[in-house]
């Protein structure tokens, strides 16, 4: 497995997330950051996007899902990210962070980070 990865950070979505009934009437921003593991030598050598995980399609396949999901909970959405990511057979490892600002009182987020492999 190959130390190469691809780093979004900072994706901002909003979706129906929480158990609470008023977590479930209106939409809330979630951020999520996304580590895609690939081998990186190919495209690094060729300069060719056909080499390459397209991580602009990544992040509008996860924007997409996101923000028409309806979990309860954030380790929920969370692995579905993950699963969504690792559809790209060159990804070969995912790290998956979603926080849900404002989750709690005093604190500036709450947010859970998986790891999943191939």
């Amino acid at each position: 497995m190959t130390g190469d990865r691809i780093l979004i950070e900072g994706l901002c979505a909003r979706c129906i997330i929480g158990v609470n009934h008023d977590e479930r009437r209106e939409r809330q921003d979630v951020v999520i950051d996304i580590d895609l593991y690939t081998d990186m030598a190919a495209p690094g050598r060729t300069d060719d996007i056909n080499d390459a995980v397209n991580y602009k399609e990544v992040k509008k396949k996860v924007l997409a899902f996101v923000e028409s999901s309806e979990f309860f909970l954030i380790e929920a959405l969370a692995e579905a990210i993950s699963r969504l990511c690792l559809e790209d057979s060159a990804v070969e490892k995912v790290r998956v962070r979603v926080d849900k600002p404002l989750a709690l009182r005093f604190a500036r987020t709450v947010g859970v980070e998986i790891t999943r492999v191939r």
